[in-house]
């Protein structure tokens, strides 16, 4: 293995908090409004039927690798009645991990009738990507915390690399292919309570992809 080879294994990408963006803004996100092609509906629980909170979308292209066009992941829980529809769990109808083609997306309508703090977030942050010459994700934030002057709470999550899980590894199979999802994305909570994401209260939430089958998956531990 060449030493360059071994420097691109040893980093993480770090999503910072870059502020507020655009609602509908196709980059890489947490809140705001989901994009998805025409006609798509909105997600819903399995368990309540009720409409699903959208969390966050990643821009695929933004993983790196020299590929373009590799569409957007976004994500959905149920919100509903927090702690009761299994929303943790990859399999359990509350949430939704959706991989979309990158042309012809706009605005999910959002359902009639329904408040709005139950579909969406309430900020919008963009994120900038990065990299930092540790594979361990934990590490890479203290060490990304402490030279930057920043409280670790700015850091919104990682892309790609190895999950750091709070409790036992839960990486999902492919559905079609049976291999070994890839981490797409990993999410903490975010900053401001008020506006935070449900992950149990300081938990932290893992996707997963499996692009040539189309199929993703989403869970979180705490």
């Amino acid at each position: 293995m060449s030493p360059a080879y071994r420097r691109v294994l040893a980093v993480t990408t770090l999503m910072i908090d870059a502020g507020p963006v655009a609602s509908a803004a196709q980059v890489t996100r947490t809140g705001g409004v989901p994009l998805a092609p025409a006609g798509t509906p909105w997600p819903c629980c399995t368990s309540c039927n009720g409409p699903m909170q959208f969390l966050a979308q990643v821009v695929l292209d933004d993983l790196g690798g020299g590929i373009e066009g590799r569409g957007i992941l976004v994500l959905f829980a149920c919100q509903n009645d927090p702690g009761m529809c299994s929303d943790w769990e990859p399999d359990s109808g509350g949430n939704q991990a959706l991989l979309f083609p990158a042309d012809g997306l706009q605005p999910l309508p959002q359902p009639d009738g329904v408040d709005e703090d139950l579909l969406l977030l309430g900020s919008v942050r963009a994120v900038s990507l990065v990299h930092v010459d540790e594979p361990d994700y934990d590490k890479a934030c203290e060490e990304w915390s402490a030279g930057n002057d920043h409280s670790a709470s700015s850091v919104l999550g990682q892309l790609g690399g190895s999950p750091a899980w709070i409790q036992g590894d839960e990486t999902p199979s492919c559905l079609s292919c049976a291999t070994r999802m890839s981490l797409v994305v990993q999410l903490e909570e975010g900053p401001d309570h008020s506006t935070a994401m449900n992950f149990g209260g300081c938990g932290g939430a893992y996707a997963f992809a499996c692009e040539p089958c189309g199929r993703a998956k989403f869970l979180w531990q705490c």
